[in-house]
């Protein structure tokens, strides 16, 4: 009986989780912030995957529409010993693009999402800036503007792409796993019971 119990609140938590991670709406218009923070993913030969092309495609769409001066590229090594960095990949794409060095902040050590927007943080405060954009994917906006809100971001919003490369079963059941453990790891932290350099390490 007590299995059925947790295997029904288990699956309860799921499908909210599932619901919550879909529930993402963008804002009919963007308001005009100081910066967009584009979060890193996985370099492939050095190069943006087809996935984090998706994110730096959108940055550059806002971008070009004025709704920032200002974009960080937020992303550390995939693995020791690579040649670049995901905001030097991500940097060297969207130069190539159009967007002038001078426009570009490099955040190079996030290996998480808590720590692409903590350190992203820390260079909105080094250099004035004081919204943001958060540019992901939609399957990961929810998230990280619950982490943006936590760590005191001033009214942040996201943005998020739509995926054509990406398989939507597959990112939405690890998102939803990623947005429980976050869930719990808030509560411990809201509690005390947890210390923020423990959160860092959250996909």
């Amino acid at each position: 009986m007590a299995a059925l119990w947790l295997f029904a609140i288990v699956a309860l938590w799921c499908g909210y989780a599932l619901w919550t991670v879909n529930s993402f709406k963008e804002p009919r218009s963007l308001q005009i912030a100081d910066v967009g923070i584009v979060l890193g993913a996985s370099l492939w030969n050095d190069y943006p995957s087809p996935g984090l092309q998706e994110r730096l495609d959108h940055a550059l769409h806002l971008y070009e529409q004025g709704k920032f001066k200002f974009i960080i590229v937020s992303g550390g090594l995939d693995y020791a010993g690579a040649r670049y960095t995901e905001a030097e990949g991500m940097s060297h794409y969207l130069a190539k693009h159009g967007v002038p060095p001078e426009r570009l902040l490099l955040e190079n050590n996030a290996t998480s999402t808590y720590e692409n927007l903590l350190f992203s943080g820390r260079i909105m405060q080094e250099h004035g800036l004081k919204q943001a954009i958060i540019i992901s994917h939609e399957f990961h906006a929810v998230r990280a503007l619950e982490m943006a809100r936590h760590l005191k971001f001033d009214a942040p919003v996201a943005s998020g792409a739509k995926s054509r490369v990406m398989s939507a079963a597959w990112n939405q059941s690890r998102e939803v796993m990623a947005y429980t453990k976050w869930k719990l790891q808030e509560l411990l932290i809201t509690l005390g019971l947890l210390d923020w350099h423990t959160v860092q390490k959250t996909p």
